[in-house]
């Protein structure tokens, strides 16, 4: 053990090292140590001095100060430099960089582009009445299941079953007169007017009570399908419109679908059969889909065109209106190369480049240069068209700080 005592103005500074003559890159470190240490207490009262110089503004002694302190860092960088090629000579590692690597490898790559879109359903409809008058019954509640063609609710007929009563009444009539007409002309007695006459009056009849029939069918409200009455709108005892006064809503939860407007760009790639998944943030649930139908007509305010994804929906749990999230599958390369976008440099041309190891021996290699060309991105990922091969080595971490041609070192986790 040595010691050495520096004395900088006023302040004393003791420091030791260790120093062999057969070491001479310690003998260098020591040197750059200590003359950092030196610098380092000269600074302790250098602030007072630069600073009553600065306050003084003489030119002269502003100047003196500057190039001292300038020739002191260039004498360091200078030691440092000495340094660092000694240690290239005995320690060849010392300045090659860390650097991590991958294999590329071709891979299936499915692209999604990502819409919004609301769940709907054809089945959702609001029954008004076909004929006008007071609502005398309503046969279903809230929450029930009907089936097609179910009696939902009955409007007063104001008189008509009354007169298709009579009507049958005449035409049990006509028909008798019909009948008995017709053997006598069978038996040709009677003249043929008279037949022809009984044969049009029963006819006559017989179409009247048809017609007053379907009149009469529309005093009772039927379920158009299958499904479940959302809601009551109109209660029992209120005067109805035809066509105008709602009655009840009555949903199917079987036949939903989801609508969405996809921008024109899409037309080619987002067409019928399509693989979709579509997320329900309210349910927290995905569900795999396809495209069932796209319109032919683009809008033009938005120039979008819309398109439409069946919805499985054994559960009942997705209702009308519900938000969804859409992946379209709009591509796929089923021999795609990714890498991640984050190793990708660009030059000065604005081409994008990768490092790929070279000349690997072992756990060193040599970083090459590689110009790519890039496709689309999914997440972090980016899909490479040309420039890499499968199987090529690339440099992961450090991909920034290596240099064209420079030797690397590969480690790993």
């Amino acid at each position: 053990m040595r010691k050495n005592i520096f004395t900088t103005q006023n302040t004393p500074f003791t420091g030791c090292f260790i120093a062999t003559k057969n070491n001479p890159i310690m003998k260098q470190l020591s040197l750059l140590f200590f003359a950092t240490l030196l610098l380092t207490s000269c600074g302790n009262s250098e602030p007072s001095s630069v600073d009553t110089i600065i306050a003084s503004g003489n030119v002269e002694e502003l100047q003196q100060k500057r190039n001292e302190l300038t020739t002191e860092v260039q004498e360091i960088n200078a030691k440092i430099k000495l340094l660092d090629e000694k240690l290239k000579e005995v320690s060849p590692d010392a300045n090659v960089p860390l650097i991590t690597s991958f294999i590329a490898k071709d891979t299936i790559f499915n692209h999604f582009v990502e819409l919004q879109g609301s769940v709907e359903t054809d089945q959702n409809i609001v029954v008004t009445p076909e004929m006008g008058g007071v609502l005398t019954n309503v046969y279903v509640k809230e929450g029930q299941r009907v089936r097609k063609g179910q009696t939902l609710a009955r409007v007063d007929d104001g008189g008509m079953s009354q007169q298709l009563a009579q009507l049958e009444v005449q035409a049990d009539l006509a028909k008798t007169t019909f009948e008995r007409q017709e053997r006598l002309w069978n038996q040709k007695i009677g003249s043929e007017i008279q037949y022809l006459q009984a044969k049009s009056n029963y006819e006559g009849m017989q179409k009247n009570i048809n017609s007053m029939k379907q009149q009469l069918a529309k005093a009772t409200v039927r379920a158009p399908f299958s499904g479940t009455i959302d809601d009551i709108i109109t209660e029992q005892g209120s005067v109805v419109s035809p066509g105008q006064t709602p009655i009840l809503r009555i949903v199917s939860l079987n036949d939903m679908y989801i609508s969405t407007n996809v921008p024109e760009t899409y037309i080619t790639d987002v067409v019928e059969g399509k693989e979709v998944k579509a997320f329900f943030p309210v349910l927290n649930k995905t569900i795999d889909a396809k495209v069932s139908q796209t319109a032919s007509y683009i809008n033009p305010d938005n120039r979008t065109f819309k398109a439409e994804i069946d919805v499985p929906n054994k559960e009942n749990t997705i209702k009308p209106n519900l938000t969804a999230r859409l992946q379209i599958n709009d591509y796929t390369n089923k021999n795609a190369i990714l890498i991640p976008q984050s190793i990708i440099s660009e030059n000065a041309q604005g081409e994008q480049y990768v490092y790929v190891l070279k000349e690997k021996q072992e756990n060193k290699a040599v970083a090459s240069r590689v110009i790519i060309e890039t496709g689309k991105t999914q997440g972090d990922q980016i899909e490479v068209l040309s420039g890499l091969e499968n199987g090529a080595e690339l440099i992961e971490e450090g991909a920034r700080s290596v240099k064209d041609g420079q030797t690397v070192k590969i480690i790993s986790y």
